[in-house]
């Protein structure tokens, strides 16, 4: 089966390329950090590509693989520098001239999510953006799954308050409202 699993790993592991990169900068917030982790992660998978089952999720496991990557980096970080994350209005900026083009609340959600506690951004990306359901969130992050939902609602309550503050500068406050 170890040539199996290796041999599905190579033929899978291409389209699952751009996921990973996407989950490896909002875990590191740094376009090169990101490039390393996803090359780690699937230097990683292809040597312990025998502990993989074809038929399961190679996607959950690509990013499981990830995430510990990231969390071994974190400690190396910490342990040698101590240096913190990048500014995320910085992460918005494609080769440092051009930034990427969005509307004002999608920008605004965007920067809310990146300020997020990482445990919140995690399960956010993973939920939201590459649709895993709450059960495997959970198993991927190692946290029951009522965790996934009180992150995720709490998120919701952040955001929401974005709009509705957005709805309400709108007005001026000597204007009523009807």
């Amino acid at each position: 089966m170890g040539a199996s699993a290796h041999d599905y790993l190579i033929a899978h592991l291409p389209g699952l390329l751009p996921r990973l990169w996407r989950f490896g900068l909002v875990l590191s917030h740094d376009r090169d950090m990101a490039e390393e982790l996803v090359q780690m992660t699937c230097v990683r998978a292809i040597e312990r590509a025998r502990q993989f089952t074809p038929g399961t999720r190679l996607d959950c496991w690509l990013f499981a693989i990830l995430r510990s990557v990231w969390l071994n980096e974190l400690r190396s970080r910490r342990t040698r520098t101590g240096e913190g994350l990048d500014d995320p209005e910085e992460v918005l900026v494609v080769d440092g001239a051009r930034e990427i083009e969005m509307n004002i609340l999608a920008a605004q959600v965007f920067a809310e999510v990146m300020e997020l506690p990482q445990a919140q951004r995690e399960t956010v990306l993973l939920v939201y953006v590459e649709g895993f359901t709450y059960r495997e969130a959970a198993e991927l992050l190692g946290i029951p799954a009522g965790t996934v939902m009180s992150r995720l609602a709490a998120v919701r309550l952040k955001l929401g308050r974005l709009n509705a503050g957005e709805a309400r500068s709108v007005n001026r406050p000597d204007e009523k409202i009807r």
